[in-house]
């Protein structure tokens, strides 16, 4: 088993709650297909980028973020006291993103209910809802003169609803504050609950968003209380809701998988109607989170992204620092172009 470590953790606003970490390698997974062990890099390598065989390559430098919009941005969220999964996650692009007027809302707080191995978010005991959230947010938009925003969420599973209400409040506040801005959302499985998934899909979001993360084998270690099933299905439910708006979902690569079971996850999302695949390089945030196997090579996320075009994805970002809200705006675009979108970009 991984060993758990639990900590109390104040929060910026004086909340107590409570910090769970775990410590991932000794978390047995099942072998590859193959039965041959799967070995990984050392942490200090990955962080550091040591010189040798398994130093950071130069394909995944990312800028550092600065700059005015920059400023702009983070100033604007810390005075409507709104948290992105663009810091929480720590994400590579934030720099980029930001300086281009674009960001990932993250709401329902930051502290998660769930332990995924290669989240960066804290686990722990959630703060109290917060119904002024969606005004603070479509208000943000509106400061931000957005043209597409994104709203994501932790886990709240305490919720009855998973928290579907304020995802369904925030999309009509941004409607209602910014006409004519796109929104997605990018949502947690809902325990499956298929009244939650309704209470989203009937504020009509223009792309919903639901990540399948990894391949099925490595669930237990990657997302041990999420069902890789269920992700499915909540994805194809979405669309059987609204057909005419656009699924999308994103996993990662690294942590052990191989290309027969990533060609199958691909299949899997295609046959539940995902309009929109994306697949980037997982980055291990801390020691406390899942070992990485290796990095993939630029060549190699250009050959998946053939490959998901050649199953009728209509469109497909695969590269080494794609995340899902990485380009959003050019996804959804492009997907609505054409049904047979990347034909001509394979």
């Amino acid at each position: 088993m991984a060993r758990r470590q639990i900590n109390l953790k104040v929060l910026d606003d004086g909340t107590k709650t409570f910090e769970v970490r775990h410590r991932w390698e000794d978390r047995p997974v099942p072998p590859p297909p193959d039965g041959t062990p799967t070995e990984y890099l050392p942490f200090r390598q990955q962080a550091r980028g040591v010189p040798g065989a398994h130093g950071r390559p130069e394909w995944l430098k990312a800028r550092i973020p600065d700059g005015e919009v920059y400023r702009d941005i983070k100033e604007t969220m810390r005075g409507l006291n709104l948290h992105t999964v663009c810091e929480e996650a720590r994400c590579p692009n934030i720099g980029e993103c930001w300086n281009n007027r674009t960001a990932t809302f993250m709401i329902l707080g930051n502290v998660c209910t769930r332990s995924c191995g290669f989240c960066a978010v804290l686990t722990g005991k959630p703060s109290e809802l917060d119904l002024d959230e969606p005004h603070r947010v479509a208000d943000a938009a509106k400061q931000m003169g957005l043209e597409h925003a994104v709203i994501t969420s932790v886990n709240r599973d305490e919720l009855a609803d998973g928290g579907a209400s304020i995802f369904a409040g925030t999309i009509h506040a941004i409607r209602e504050e910014v006409p004519g801005c796109a929104v997605e959302v990018l949502t947690p499985d809902f325990k499956g609950d298929r009244d939650a998934v309704k209470i989203v899909i009937d504020a009509r979001p223009d792309t919903f968003n639901h990540n399948i993360e990894t391949v099925p084998r490595l669930y237990y270690a990657v997302r041990p209380q999420a069902k890789y099933e269920r992700s499915l299905e909540v994805l194809r439910y979405a669309k059987e809701l609204n057909p005419d708006g656009l699924t999308k979902s994103g996993f990662m690569v690294g942590l052990g998988e191989v290309e027969e079971e990533i060609h199958q996850t691909m299949r899997d999302l295609r046959e539940h109607d995902v309009d929109i695949l994306t697949i980037g390089q997982y980055l291990r945030p801390s020691e406390n989170h899942l070992p990485m196997s290796r990095y993939y090579t630029p060549k190699e996320f250009a050959s998946l992204r053939k490959y998901g075009f050649s199953l009728g994805f209509k469109h497909v970002e695969s590269g080494p620092l794609v995340r899902s809200s990485y380009h959003a705006h050019e996804q959804t675009s492009g997907a609505r172009r054409s049904p047979a979108a990347g034909v001509a970009g394979v």
